[in-house]
């Protein structure tokens, strides 16, 4: 059966070979399942009285988002802001409560917690009614005082929604505009052909490259196969892109649309002549297909897998060689945090003791497909030297301090660079009510996703028919709160980036039965040789106030199979083969929508077992948490499709009727999935963590980065003690994040046994001696990278920090390199990256992107220093790397090392960009708001911290 939207008829398929006890369960799943989404919906469509709402928090749930509500700025407003310094209303009024925290969690109460955050109470009070807008006569948007979010009270469903449309065009328009056409890889020519819009383009589209009748069909496909449901939900997301359009023709026809569609052209500021291209509901599909790619997708990359084990293969021998892999690999690491940790285990994806259909490349046979071709003007340009040529256009006198502002692109190029495996982010912390001070539940959670001006996500609260809720949404798609909290219950989730993606190797063929080369565009499907789909997009561009790249112009095609993308060419045991990419979510990019319309509709949640049932409806790999009055819960959503027997989901397989997914349709790329008992699921554990770890034992990691030392043991450390010491408050349960947000996981987890090698033998290097006191010194004080007081803008130990973060990426290679040897090494740092320190270019908004510490070495230098020093390690590496095993000749790796890093002084370790000078420690980590428009805002302290984030504790239930 399918979980993504439950058919009314089982596959006939068995799921397992032994399976009677699985079969019976994937059926009596889908009659659950379809029974939800058949049944009569508590919704009404025509004008009613509105439901009473109530608000079981008392008061006591709180949110905030920064920078602010306000994510649109007319062209008067863009330019106030470039030479005044001028914000637009509520664009930047949650940045300072924000930042704050940092300083200020330190005597945390909870009466103190508005200090930091936004009392998440239902409606807007009396006295602070900032505005009220009546889009239709069903429908009112008041927005509050102090931070304008909208508050969407519907009398109809169509009204709640078109309300909901039309408040996302009031705080998000261009934002949405920009996010529809990367959904559509149609970026360059909308903003412009800077190298990074180009780079990102191109990253992207190939991962979810669709005609406009895929679009459509994916919202068939949720109408014909979701019940009322899924008839409902595509009515609401009509409804809501009925609002948004209509605040798209009034803010066109009134002049205060955003001021970058004048700056990228679209838009004539003397005449008003121009348009805002109609939205539709095909653009949802695209946008959910971008918001999937960052954040809800996980696996592939097994052709990089495979290539890495050859290395290892080669450098070691086929068994000692696989052995060495694996350990680093690290499928199902005993030391790695889990976020069930009562010994309950989730078999999935493991291991088979001999696998079936794989297929490993000839050696040097990998060529990756080629994407590009046509390049015209600058694409052309950029090409040959890496730099795109310049043509600004004559720009009014009073627009010239705008002028450029988008030549480095919109976005970072590498914004989806990478497995998807490796895009996780954010955190939950959640402790039962057995061990906190009122008895209730209390819950601090959110997602980091990334720092944007404006933010990705827009603040907002729906009330109308079968709707009740408040939180956040990604601009766009937010016909429903995605995370946020009900009548008397609160949810989160965390990227949980397990393995939905396989690679298939296809046979190559040709029509006439020629000899099949690399080159062949037609494959074996079931015995057929079969033409492939080829799928293009032609961008182009020309220069703009805002964009300065010279006109230019390509071409981008993909071969599209049965098996998924075609992603590299290579030749098996001699033969050509195409290498293909089949995630699971493919076709389906907003089916989830049938879950979080559950979560919103408070006559569906109304306990723990009913919100672990809403998110299987979601089909993105994602850790959901959920909190109320009574329970905390955790559900692991995700449409994990049941492989045959015996292959190994972590390398490619032949792409072969035997090896497929079970009960595999391509018409609409769907398939067999585990039941949701099979799922990592819980309900009142004692507590509750998540950044991304490992989810619990037996559930095979997606990627190299689930090791020995995670940035959840941060967390994990921290609430374990809260809870076996008990009385836990939102206060408590806040300072262990924020703790946690500013400490340097290195110098936490890794540097004690670090200094433990060091220290076995005296230090004669006075230089040494003196930076080894300095790390000494920080790591007794909490490894903490924080000001030493609001404002400051300089942390306790400077120097400490600094040697840190030029020690790392060195001591890895002296410890690690000379064992592995260069090519193996090279090979296993593509796999998993060295570091991921704060002041590295890294994360969905590059540079100064907060979320660190969650892909590198960290565990795998702890095991193997555990391993020279004699301490007990389980789950060793396949060999010991660190001065080949000996003490003494590892210490001596790790002084060299050091010597080296102390010596470098700040302007090398922190070189500056535009943010900040050459040296400026402080600022090098600080979090800077990627501006995908007009609008910038200050730097602020770093903090590892959702970006979004609630603090709940529900005293009362429905």
């Amino acid at each position: 059966m399918r979980r993504r939207i439950p058919r009314t008829t089982l596959h006939r398929k068995p799921v397992s070979q032994s399976g009677g006890s699985l079969r019976r369960i994937t059926a009596a799943a889908a009659l659950v399942l379809t029974a939800g989404l058949l049944s009569p919906l508590s919704t009404a469509t025509a004008a009613d009285d509105p439901v009473p709402v109530s608000d079981h928090c008392k008061g006591q749930c709180a949110d905030i988002l920064p920078p602010g509500a306000n994510g649109s700025a007319t062209l008067a407003e863009i330019l106030a802001h470039k030479l005044l310094g001028t914000q637009p209303a509520h664009a930047d009024d949650q940045l300072g409560p924000y930042d704050a925290l940092s300083s200020g969690y330190p005597s945390l109460t909870d009466d103190t917690l508005t200090n930091f955050f936004n009392d998440a109470s239902f409606g807007v009070p009396d006295g602070q009614v900032g505005s009220v807008t009546r889009p239709r006569d069903d429908v009112t948007i008041t927005r509050d005082k102090k931070n304008g979010v909208p508050h969407i009270k519907g009398s109809t469903r169509y009204g709640t929604e078109f309300g909901a449309g039309y408040a996302a065009g009031q705080d998000r328009l261009w934002l949405i505009d920009l996010f529809r056409h990367i959904g559509r890889g149609e970026l360059t020519s909308f903003a412009g052909g800077a190298l990074a819009n180009q780079g990102l383009e191109q990253e992207f589209w190939p991962q979810a490259p669709y005609t406009e009748d895929d679009l459509q069909k994916q919202v068939d496909y949720i109408k014909s196969t979701g019940g009322a449901r899924g008839q409902q939900a595509m009515e609401d997301a009509q409804a809501y892109i009925d609002g948004l359009n209509a605040y798209r023709v009034k803010s066109k026809n009134g002049r205060y649309f955003p001021g970058e569609y004048v700056l990228t052209g679209k838009i004539d500021a003397i005449t008003n002549s121009g348009e805002i291209q109609p939205f539709k509901i095909t653009d949802m599909i695209a946008l959910a297909s971008v918001v999937g790619g960052l954040f809800g997708n996980g696996g592939g990359g097994e052709v990089e897998a495979a290539l890495s084990l050859m290395k290892a293969q080669e450098k070691y021998g086929v068994e000692k060689g696989t052995q060495v892999w694996e350990s680093f690999r690290g499928r199902d690491d005993p030391e790695t945090v889990t976020t069930i940790h009562d010994g309950t285990s989730f078999p999935y994806g493991q291991k088979p003791a001999t696998a079936r259909g794989q297929a490993m490349p000839d050696k040097n046979s990998v060529t990756r497909e080629q994407l590009v071709y046509d390049r015209t003007g600058s694409a052309a340009t950029a090409a040959r030297s890496g730099t795109v040529a310049k043509d600004p256009v004559k720009a009014p006198s009073k627009l010239q301090p705008l002028q450029g502002m988008y030549d480095d692109g919109v976005l970072p190029a590498d914004m989806f660079t990478g497995s998807a495996s490796k895009k996780g982010m954010s955190n939950a912390l959640l402790v039962s009510g057995k061990h906190t001070a009122s008895g209730n539940p209390v819950a601090v959670f959110g997602p980091q996703t990334g720092y944007f001006a404006p933010q990705l996500l827009m603040m907002q609260e729906l009330q109308g028919p079968g709707i009740s809720a408040r939180g956040v949404s990604f601009a766009g798609v937010g016909m429903y709160v995605q995370l946020g909290r009900g009548q008397d219950y609160s949810w989160s989730a965390t990227s949980a980036g397990q393995d939905i993606t396989d690679t298939y190797a296809v046979p190559l063929c040709e029509p006439g039965g020629g000899a099949p080369t690399k080159n062949s565009t037609s494959y074996l499907y079931r015995g057929t040789c079969t033409p492939m789909e080829k799928l293009e997009k032609t961008n182009a561009w020309k220069p703009t106030v805002a964009d300065s790249t010279a006109a230019g112009s390509y071409r981008m095609q993909v071969f599209r199979t049965k098996y998924g993308i075609v992603t590299h060419r290579a030749t098996v045991d001699g033969k050509p083969v195409a290498y293909t990419s089949l995630r699971s979510t493919y076709r389906h990019e907003a089916d989830s929508i049938i879950g979080f319309q559950m979560l919103n509709d408070p006559s569906y949640v109304t306990d723990a077992a009913s919100f672990q049932k809403a998110a299987q409806h979601i089909s993105y790999a994602f850790n959901w948490f959920y909190a109320d009055s009574r329970d905390i819960a955790y559900y692991n959503s995700g449409d994990n499709p049941v492989r045959a027997k015996d292959v190994d989901m972590s390398l490619p397989v032949k792409g072969e009727q035997a090896y497929e997914w079970q009960d595999f349709d391509p018409t609409n790329n769907t398939a067999a999935l585990t039941p949701p008992s099979q799922h990592p699921n819980s309900i009142n554990q004692d507590y509750y963590i998540s950044w991304n770890n490992k989810q619990a034992r037996g559930f095979t990691a997606a990627n190299f980065s689930l090791g020995a030392v995670h940035r959840g043991n941060l967390l994990d450390d921290r609430v374990k003690k809260l809870t076996a010491k008990g009385g836990v408050t939102r206060a408590s349960l806040t300072q262990a994040m924020e703790e946690a947000a500013v400490t340097d996981l290195r110098g936490e987890q890794v540097l004690p046994e670090l200094l433990a090698v060091i220290r076995s033998a005296p230090v004669t290097d006075p230089a040494v001696e003196k930076a080894v006191q300095q790390l000494e010194a920080w790591g007794r004080a909490g490894a903490q990278r924080n000001q030493t007081a609001a404002g400051s803008k300089t942390y306790a130990h400077p120097d400490a920090v600094r040697i840190m973060d030029a020690w790392w990426p060195l001591l890895v290679e002296a410890e690690f390199k000379p064992g592995l040897g260069a090519d193996l090494y090279q090979a296993l740092t593509g796999q998993l990256s060295v570091d991921e320190s704060p002041s590295a270019g890294h994360g969905p908004t590059g540079s100064h992107a907060g979320s660190s510490f969650q892909y590198g070495w960290w565990g795998y230098v702890d095991k193997d220093l555990r391993t020279v020093l004699g301490r007990p390690v389980r789950g060793k590496l396949g060999d010991t790397y660190c001065g080949a095993g000996s003490l003494t000749a590892c210490r001596t790796a790790l002084l060299t090392s050091l010597a080296t890093a102390a010596a470098k002084p700040a302007t090398e370790v922190y070189p500056g960009d535009d943010s900040c000078k050459a040296g400026d420690q402080w600022c090098a980590d600080t979090i800077v708001h990627r501006a995908l428009g007009g609008i910038t805002h200050r730097g602020i302290q770093w903090q590892n911290r959702p970006t979004y984030q609630q603090v709940v504790e529900f005293p009362t239930h429905r």
